[in-house]
């Protein structure tokens, strides 16, 4: 019996449209986020804290129905809009993913990918699908659209992801993107020299820890302790916290700083002779169909 819990569901169906071609498509989130979520309890009788609407100047709860939106001007002023007046703003509602250019990846700076999605094609779909694929892959291209998604306009970008996924991530707009040279310590930085000796070391040291790519050897060792702390707690477990005391750390030098840490990535792949070594890539496995093209990339 299929397990129709694992089985992911579509949360959107509309079509790409690009010149007269339309092209029948589903929207599957790309990404299962694995946070640790808490409620909040009341710490005397550990009952769940329900949050309540105030009105802080009588003290009463206010209705849903009487609550209305408002942009602050100042502390104290406020631009009241009314459902009304913002439904007449909403983007119209369509159910097409409009591409408007085509541009190399590499034009694309990661900074404006937001969050990620899998097209499949719906009924119908399937060869304009696999055409528009295969044109986007033999051409490098990625297409950049715009899409309504929840009475919200989305700019994203669509990518071949291998051999049959066509990939698709929301995008920030231009003025979202916060400007590196609004930030001073960026700016003092850009006027720090480097050592052509520092440079060469720091480059061995990049080149040593050198590597492919494997998403399956990071994991996030925080969310891990936090359930353990949970299971144990649950087990009936008494948890005991040590005080931490933080201690000012010296400044290194840097040169020693990267000699030593060049010297500590030796010892440990076991180089006798003082050169850096040259990293063995890890037999490869073969990648799923979805991740093929998404290696050749990087």
């Amino acid at each position: 019996m299929v397990n129709t819990d694992c089985m992911a569901r579509s949360i959107w169906t509309g079509a790409i449209s690009f010149g007269l071609v339309t092209v029948p498509v589903k929207l599957y989130s790309a990404v299962n986020r694995k946070t640790v979520r808490f409620h909040q309890l009341s710490g005397t009788t550990g009952v769940r804290i329900a949050q309540k609407r105030v009105d802080p100047s009588t003290g009463d709860e206010v209705p849903y129905e009487d609550i209305v939106k408002g942009y602050e001007l100042t502390p104290d002023r406020y631009v009241v809009i009314e459902p009304g007046e913002l439904e007449t703003l909403e983007p119209k509602k369509t159910k097409t993913i409009e591409i408007e250019d085509f541009v190399e990846l590499s034009d694309i700076d990661p900074i404006f990918y937001d969050h990620p999605y899998y097209l499949a094609p719906a009924a119908g779909g399937a060869k304009p699908y696999r055409l528009l694929l295969e044109a986007m892959r033999e051409t490098g291209r990625v297409a950049i659209a715009r899409v309504v998604i929840r009475s919200k306009e989305q700019l994203v970008a669509l990518r071949p992801m291998g051999d049959d996924v066509l990939g698709m991530s929301t995008m920030l707009f231009a003025d979202e993107v916060v400007e590196p040279e609004k930030i001073d310590e960026l700016m003092a930085a850009a006027d720090v020299e480097t050592t052509d000796r520092e440079l060469d070391i720091a480059k061995q040291l990049v080149e040593s820890l050198a590597g492919p790519f494997e998403p399956d050897k990071y994991h996030d060792t925080y969310r891990q302790d936090v359930l353990g702390l949970i299971e144990r707690k649950a087990a009936g477990e008494e948890i005991t916290v040590q005080p931490v005391e933080e201690e000012a750390e010296p400044v290194p030098d840097l040169m020693a700083a990267l000699k030593a840490s060049l010297d500590a990535v030796r010892d440990k792949d076991g180089d006798d002779n003082g050169d850096a070594p040259a990293k063995k890539a890890p037999a490869k496995k073969k990648a799923p169909a979805a991740k093929k093209k998404a290696a050749a990339k990087s």
